[in-house]
């Protein structure tokens, strides 16, 4: 018997990194996962991974900032006792060189997805749902030449904490930040770092962290694990801080 056997649990971004991860380890506690992503491919892939493992699974297109694209996928969910918002996207221009246009993008699939998400699956959630928002420790410190991306991510954390007040008592909405994690999405920022060597700049960058390295998505996976369960009934409105002790010193 899974922790969440019986469950339904839609993780957006699902085609990536923590997505991947966290299709997994839902799976291997009994949730069906339902695998949502821009890249409607990588989603399969993914569903198709969970499967192999005797879990089961289901891709669906889906983006994020467009409120009628996140209704139709919904539609198509129907039941949803787990959401996970970790659909996301960085960028990386010093602020005055940030457009307005490379700002309203990553909003839209950072903060006004998590939004939509939200908006649309609580109603179908009954009680003992749970919802886990994927922020990050830019929403805590800040992060150089990624101005857009830390506004998201620290509009995610307010997003959180009033969602959980205004979805209380039947349904937790919590929040993990992670640090730095070997996933893609980091790569262009550590490119950077390492004058052109992603590995120079994760070298580089693991440094700051109390841990020695930077996190693997598995670790932050067994993190919205623990959220999504019922190990974590008590807890709503948090933010848990899972970036390997960078934001301790």
């Amino acid at each position: 018997m899974g922790t969440l056997d019986g469950l339904v649990a839609v993780i957006t971004g699902a085609g990536g990194g923590i997505g991947s991860a966290t299709a997994h380890a839902l799976s291997r506690e009994g949730a069906e996962v339902v695998l949502l992503d821009l890249d409607l491919a990588a989603a399969e892939v993914v569903a198709q991974q969970v499967k192999d493992a005797g879990g089961a699974a289901r891709a669906l297109a889906c983006d994020v900032a467009d409120e009628s694209s996140v209704r139709t996928a919904l539609e198509d969910v129907g039941r949803l006792d787990v959401l996970v918002n970790n659909a996301g996207l960085a960028h990386n221009a010093p602020l005055l060189e940030t457009t307005v246009e490379d700002w309203d993008r990553v909003l839209a699939v950072n903060l006004r997805g998590t939004f939509l998400m939200t908006k649309h699956g609580a109603p179908r959630m009954g009680a003992g749902g749970a919802i886990v928002n994927i922020a990050s420790v830019a929403a805590l410190m800040a992060v150089t030449h990624a101005s857009a991306y830390t506004a998201a991510k620290g509009g995610i954390v307010s997003l959180t904490r009033v969602a959980a007040a205004e979805l209380a008592p039947g349904i937790r909405v919590n929040c993990i930040c992670p640090g730095t994690v070997r996933t893609a999405m980091p790569d262009e920022m550590l490119r950077r770092r390492g004058d052109g060597d992603a590995d120079a700049g994760a070298a580089i960058t693991a440094r700051k962290y109390l841990s020695g390295r930077l996190g693997e998505p598995s670790e932050i996976a067994s993190t919205v694990l623990f959220l999504a369960g019922p190990a974590s009934s008590f807890l709503t409105g948090s933010v848990i801080v899972a970036d390997g002790g960078v934001t301790a010193v």
